[in-house]
This record gives C-alpha cells, sequence and structure tokens, in this order.
C-alpha cells in the first residue's frame, strides 16, 4: 500500500531536519536522564539502603508519571504548539536530575524522579508533532524511527558514557554533570525551533474548556487505529524497557553471574541492536505498510520464545551465546512499539495528532510500569528467584496479543476507506 500526498503537505528538506533535530535533540537529552537509573540501580540500593521493591519504585513512579501524563500532553502540543511545550519539558527534566544528584535521602529522590518523568513526558508526542508539521506523510514513518532511534542513542550515552562517570567521579558529580545538557537543549529550543513552515500553519481550533477537551480524547479513542496503536506499543516495548530501564543489569549480573562490565556491555548490545532495527523496520513499514503487523507481532513472538529460553535453562546460568541473542532480540522491541503510531497516525486528523499519540504512547509505558512493580515484588516475595519474577513478562504479553487480534480487523477497513476516501479527495483537488 503507497502512502498519498495530501494537499499542502509539507516540503521537508534541509530547513525540515535542522528544525527537526533541535526538538529531537530535547528528547535524546530525556532519555538520557530517564534511563540513569538503569546504569545506577545497584549504586542506588545502596545509596538509599532499600530493598528490591523500593529501588523498582523510582522507575515505576518515573513511568506512572509519564504514563499519566501523555493524553494532557497530546492536548497541550494540540493547542501550544512544539515549542513552548519542548521548552517547558526541558525545564522540568533538568531540575529532576539536578535534584536525584543532590538528594539526600529515599523520599528526595523519589520527587526528582517524578520531576524528571513530568518533563520526559512532553518530549517524544511533541516530537512526533513536529515531524508531521515539517516533513510530508510518506515519510512519517521513516521520520518516527529516526526519532526512536535518536533516543536510543540517548539511551547509549547513558549505559557508556554515564555509567564510567558514576564510577568515576562519583553520584553527584555524574548526574549533576548530566544536567548540564538539559541547559544546553533548551537554549537551542528558544533559539532555533519553529512549530512549522511557513506558509503551512495549521488551521486554528478554538478551544472550548472541558468539552472540548472531551471531544478530543472521544473521537480519538473511537478510532480503532487509535486502540490497536496503542496495543501494539503496550506489547512490544515493555520487555526491553523493563530490562534498560531497571532489571536488566541486577539480572545478568546477580541471576547470571556476569561482571558489571560484561553486563553493560549486554546493555549496549540492547541499544546497538535497537537502533540498527529502527533502520530497518522504518524502510519497510514507510514502503509496505502491510508489513507493521507481521513485524510486530513477529517481534512479540520472537522476544517471548528467547525469554522462555533463558530463564527456563537446565544449566545454573544460561550460555553466553543465549543472552547475547536475547539482548538482540530485545533491541527489536523499541523499533516494533513505534508502529502503534502508524496506526494511530493515519486514523486521525492533523487536529487530533498530538491526542492520539499520547493515548498510544501510554500503551508501553503502562505495560512497563506494571512489569516493573510485578518483577520487584515477586524477587522479594521468593528470594530473587529472577526466573519467576521475569515470567510476568509472558502474562502481559499475552493480554496485548489478544487485543491487537481483536482489533485489527476494524482498524484495517478503517484505514482502507479512510485511503480511498483520500484519493477522491486528491485527484479532485483543483490543478
Amino acid at each position: 500500500m503507497s502512502a498519498v500526498s495530501i494537499p499542502g503537505d509539507p516540503p521537508g528538506g534541509r530547513r525540515a531536519l535542522a528544525v527537526w533535530g533541535t526538538g529531537v535533540s530535547v528528547y535524546f537529552v530525556a532519555v538520557i536522564f530517564r534511563t540513569s537509573l538503569g546504569v545506577a540501580g545497584l549504586d542506588a540500593a545502596d545509596r538509599f539502603h532499600v530493598n528490591a521493591s523500593a529501588l523498582s519504585t523510582f522507575s515505576i513512579l518515573q513511568l506512572l508519571v509519564y504514563a499519566g501524563m501523555q493524553i494532557p500532553v497530546g492536548l497541550l502540543v494540540d493547542r501550544l504548539g512544539t515549542k513552548k511545550v519542548l521548552a517547558l519539558g526541558a525545564v522540568l527534566f533538568t531540575a529532576g536530575q539536578l535534584g536525584f544528584a543532590f538528594s539526600p535521602t529515599y523520599g528526595m529522590a523519589l520527587a526528582s524522579r517524578a520531576l524528571l518523568g513530568c518533563g520526559d513526558a512532553l518530549t517524544f508526542i511533541s516530537v512526533l508533532r513536529l515531524g508531521s508539521r515539517w516533513f510530508p506523510a510518506r515519510q512519517g514513518p521513516l521520520v518516527a524511527q529516526f526519532a526512536g532511534l535518536v533516543g536510543m542513542a540517548g539511551n547509549l550515552v547513558s549505559t557508556l558514557v554515564l555509567a564510567r562517570l558514576l564510577h568515576g567521579v562519583g553520584w553527584t558529580a555524574a548526574f549533576a554533570g548530566s544536567a548540564v545538557a538539559g541547559a544546553v537543549v533548551l537554549a537551542l529550543v528558544l533559539l532555533f525551533l519553529k512549530d512549522h513552515p511557513e506558509d503551512h500553519e495549521p488551521e486554528p481550533f478554538p478551544h472550548q474548556g472541558a468539552a472540548y477537551v472531551r471531544r478530543q480524547i472521544a473521537a480519538s479513542w473511537r478510532e480503532p487505529g487509535t486502540r490497536l496503536g496503542l496495543w501494539v506499543h503496550f506489547t512490544t516495548q515493555f520487555p526491553a524497557m523493563v530490562f534498560l530501564l531497571l532489571w536488566g543489569l541486577p539480572f545478568l549480573v546477580e541471576a547470571q553471574g556476569l561482571s558489571r562490565a560484561v553486563a553493560g556491555g549486554l546493555l549496549t548490545l540492547v541499544v546497538l541492536s535497537n537502533m540498527v532495527v529502527g533502520l530497518v523496520y522504518g524502510q519497510i513499514v514507510a514502503r509496505h505498510h502491510g508489513a507493521r503487523l507481521p513485524l510486530a507481532l513477529g517481534t512479540v513472538g520472537t522476544t517471548a520464545a528467547l525469554w522462555a529460553a533463558t530463564l527456563a535453562y537446565p544449566g545454573p546460568h544460561a550460555p553466553m551465546w543465549l543472552l547475547i541473542v536475547l539482548c538482540t532480540v530485545l533491541g527489536a522491541c523499541g523499533p516494533a512499539s513505534m508502529i502503534g503510531f502508524d496506526f494511530a497516525r493515519p486514523a486521525n486528523p492533523p487536529e487530533r495528532q498530538g491526542t492520539a499519540s499520547g493515548i498510544t504512547n501510554m500503551g508501553g509505558f503502562v505495560a512497563s510500569m506494571t512489569t516493573l512493580l510485578a518483577i520487584g515484588v515477586l524477587l522479594d516475595a521468593t528470594g530473587d528467584d529472577y526466573s519467576l519474577a521475569f515470567s510476568a513478562v509472558f502474562v502481559l504479553q499475552a493480554l496485548g496479543v489478544s487485543q491487537i487480534l481483536r482489533l485489527r480487523k476494524r482498524a484495517q477497513r478503517r484505514e482502507r476507506e479512510r485511503l480511498v476516501a483520500s484519493r477522491v479527495e486528491t485527484v479532485h483537488v483543483p490543478a
């Protein structure tokens, strides 16, 4: 199914790339801050004297704030535009990272991670909206995958650079020093970012209070494509998110007997795999929209199979080759989750893109939050039995797949109807 250019499509080009690059740099830094706890989990447990459940609360609270804000953020982006929302996000996540650096107690550290999650929540939907305003619709899947790739580059910086800083200069200096990047991207946004190209200003949609908000949310939710996008995001993203955000390093060190250096290398492999697979998936989806669901479900099935093989391995530790394959496959989870937006995007008109993207983006983070909590509770309840704790992954995957299969036909039928209508409108546009 080929993409159709619509009248008034943005032209793209170098100017679009420069503006989009400014916006995506904010997301890049937000991901560094978001994933910084993934390389500092064991250090945080020692610093604040907490157990596994309390440690998981850091990431759960951060994701709870993030997921809970996605629909409000979508509405804000639709209403205020990208520049204002990204600037506010940079202020909040920088303040959160600084607070985390200097927190003397567990409670203050929790509050700092919540503030960081609030700022982080403002970034990705804004970047998606910026891409849709500056690039032609046919480039949407590829632009979205590139945004995800840049985010994973931020994860790579966290894994490689911040981890070394943490063990080189200490907790406070590492986290406070990294906060400088937040101030830099804030300045870039204020100086260089524009919401849309000249002569492509969107039609004004007057705000009408709470009734307007309810209509935006209800109209987006009624579209099967929005709901399918949410469940695709829910089912695909969380295995890698949970692994990178908190539990991957403890699992590899404590359950698999690896050194921190080797475990860090495997976390890096997840990120590198994500970046490579993101480029491949973006190209495939941009050319063949029919490949979206097979790619998503194939990623879920392969991930489940590799986790099952790793957790059920009969020896005391899984062999290194199996861990390498597992981490390589986990790298496909992020790109697969981006496919969710490729279901929600064509299902909604431009004035609802932010709202629909916010609904979709909630999926993976709700799943991640639930799994983080389940693993922490199960570890404490079973005396650190990682095989049993990580089995929570299969429960959420089964739930997500059942919802994807339930919604797929309705969403595909509705999308075909919209495509036919858009072709008719394009044919009737005066030359």
